[in-house]
């Protein structure tokens, strides 16, 4: 993988789960990481953590603490990761974007109280950050030039895009259009020799997933019905994701990819 002096991935959401899985293999491969996290300063030592792994892999590590869905932020950002690369000698492109943003309401959509249930504000949040945001970053990096020929645009997505789990209607709306967009991406950037594929991951132990209420049946139920007798685990992402990558393989577009030891096919 080398027609690219200067490699960068740019992960949303990278302090934990899938993200921080993935920047930190991705970085044993030569890739910089920029990330972006929205997390309470309690989280700060476990970002520098991953900053530190991601130095030592021999890698840069350019990581913002903002809002990912917000249009200002996602400039500031932009902009500083293009200063950053136009100081490399050499092309320098961003070769992987990798979404993996786990920030939705958790209401069921009936409820005796109306208080309780969902509403129109939590509902456009949820699509707003789980999936749209995704079409904005890619707008905004292919405007800027900052990817092109050779780069993976991958979106994290879950069986919940079409099952159904008590409080989780916001963000399974949110999956189904975020697959959505990847088949517009896919369709609209195939000409430029840029790959946009979902990654299904299995039911995997992260911190979004504890907040959904039932999680550990989720887990369970993953673990006794699965071929491999475990769930899947983010470094199960990362790994397939960095396989994915290579920069001759975007003819490989517009997909939904399991990764999770064939959960999804046991029924």
């Amino acid at each position: 993988m080398g027609n690219v002096d200067n490699k960068w991935a740019l992960i949303l959401g990278a302090s934990s789960g899938f993200g921080k899985a993935t920047g930190i293999e991705l970085s044993k491969h030569g890739y910089n990481i920029c990330g972006v996290h929205f997390d309470r300063k309690s989280m700060q030592p476990e970002v520098d953590a991953i900053k530190e792994t991601i130095t030592g892999n021999g890698a840069k590590a350019l990581f913002f603490n903002e809002n990912a869905a917000d249009d200002e932020k996602r400039n500031m950002i932009l902009d500083s990761l293009k200063e950053e690369m136009d100081k490399e000698s050499g092309d320098s492109q961003v070769m992987v974007l990798l979404h993996s943003l786990a920030f939705g309401t958790l209401r069921p959509f009936i409820t005796d109280n109306p208080d309780d249930a969902i509403s129109n504000k939590h509902l456009e949040m949820t699509l707003n950050v789980m999936s749209h945001s995704l079409v904005y970053w890619t707008q905004d990096l292919f405007r800027r030039d900052l990817m092109g020929k050779g780069t993976h645009v991958f979106a994290m997505t879950s069986s919940g895009g079409h099952e159904v789990w008590r409080t989780y209607g916001a963000v399974s709306a949110a999956k189904a259009a975020l697959e959505s967009h990847i088949r517009q991406l896919a369709f609209e950037l195939s000409g430029f020799q840029i790959a946009v594929n979902a990654i299904r991951a299995g039911v995997t132990d992260t911190p979004a997933l504890r907040k959904i209420p039932g999680h550990e049946d989720m887990l369970s139920i993953a673990t006794q019905k699965n071929p491999g007798g475990r769930h899947t685990r983010p470094e199960d992402v990362a790994i397939a994701i960095s396989n994915l990558a290579n920069e001759n393989n975007t003819w490989m577009t517009g997909n939904i990819i399991g990764v999770d030891g064939g959960e999804d096919i046991a029924g």
